[in-house]
């Protein structure tokens, strides 16, 4: 099961702006949103509990409580955390996984805090660890290339971030326009801020002939170096693509992991020192998929400016369409047990959680006042 996969069992009841809205538990904004959030899901019958997604200096500084949260049937999962020292940190926080952009680093962490003593071991045995844009650190982000790093290392969990096309297939980038700091035309004419192109103007047949997104410009470790990326160009060969590094989608990710799992249990990496684990992590590896969306609100100047980086218009899809596209690609490939929907955007968790109640949800966070501006839905939203 996914980090945080706590089965509701009947442990809250109550609607969105029921009785869990007047009757918090404790003050604390994060646990108000989260205890909201829990009554919401239960109500709809949800399979699982929402999980909190917080930045990471906000556990770091004691805003959110984790072990109350726990306690609560909330897992924390902090995003985005890379320094050795901070991944320490946040691994003694005692959170039940953690998002990087070097899984290679946190993996190192863990291991000296497990072997720590018994008590860590036991403590730290079904932490989870997220690879951020598969593992931008080591390979252009949100590519082939960068899952399989990130499975290289053994992630637990790929997370990425989804736009809708024009045939309605779950793009995957982390903005709503693909940033030429990261992707070229296959074509050789100039990409630039004025011709960039928004996953929502284009299909995902189009995209895949059009650009390439192996620009290095993410640290001194991402490299782009296709003999390191064996797997990604064993599967690019199979899609017929015109580079490991053309943009991909969901069902092409999940695909890509069965490939993985493939290529090392009985292909052509199964004599590799490591096969039997690589093996073993794409069979198993789950799908954390954020909706990048926000809500159509304008905030006070203050507000907006807890954003980071600082909220823009809508470039895309609404929140509807957002949900059905991504939950029907998830439900389509038999991938609810292994995915969730994480969001800013929290209408996209409601309309999850209401309408596709297999699919676990994450409510990612950053400073604790957002949560009182109109950023969040009514129901969910606490006092200013």
């Amino acid at each position: 099961m996914s980090v945080g996969r706590f089965l509701v069992a009947g442990m809250m009841v109550g609607g969105l702006t029921s009785g869990a809205q007047d009757n918090p538990a404790s003050s604390n904004p994060y646990l108000q949103l989260m205890q909201r959030a829990g009554a919401h899901a239960a109500e709809h019958k949800g399979l699982y509990r929402p999980a909190l997604s917080p930045v990471d200096v906000t556990v770091l500084r004691g805003l959110v409580p984790v072990a109350q949260m726990q306690a609560a049937g909330f897992a924390v999962v902090p995003w985005t955390t890379n320094e050795p020292d901070k991944i320490r940190a946040v691994i003694r926080s005692g959170v039940d996984g953690i998002i990087s952009d070097r899984p290679d680093l946190v993996q190192k962490v863990l291991a000296e805090e497990r072997g720590g003593s018994a008590e860590a071991a036991a403590r730290l045995k079904d932490f989870k660890v997220q690879g951020h844009r598969g593992g931008r650190g080591l390979r252009p982000e949100n590519t082939l290339p960068a899952f399989e790093a990130g499975l290289d290392n053994r992630i637990d969990v790929i997370e990425t971030d989804t736009g809708v096309s024009t045939d309605h297939v779950s793009l995957i980038w982390h903005d709503q326009f693909y940033n030429p700091q990261a992707c070229r035309r296959a074509d050789g004419k100039p990409y630039t801020m004025e011709n960039r192109i928004y996953l929502s103007d284009v299909s995902s047949i189009e995209v895949q002939k059009t650009l390439i997104c192996d620009k290095l410009h993410f640290g001194a470790e991402q490299k782009n170096d296709l003999a390191l990326s064996p797997v990604a160009v064993a599967f690019a060969k199979q899609e017929k693509l015109i580079s490991p590094y053309v943009p991909t989608y969901v069902e092409q990710m999940f695909r890509f992991a069965v490939f993985y799992a493939a290529y090392y249990g009985s292909g052509a990496g199964k004599s590799h020192p490591d096969a039997v684990a690589r093996a073993r992590a794409g069979e198993r590896v789950m799908f954390n998929i954020e909706t990048k969306i926000h809500p159509d609100v304008v905030l006070p100047r203050e507000a907006a400016a807890l954003s980071t980086p600082p909220i823009e218009p809508n470039h895309t899809v609404s929140a509807q369409v957002f949900v059905d596209v991504l939950c029907g690609a998830i439900m389509r490939n038999h991938m609810e047990a292994r995915s969730d929907v994480q969001s800013f955007d929290f209408r996209t968790l409601v309309l999850v959680e209401e309408q596709f109640t297999a699919i676990q949800t994450f409510y990612l966070t950053e400073a604790p006042r957002m949560l009182s501006t109109e950023y969040v839905p009514v129901g969910l939203r606490g006092k200013p």
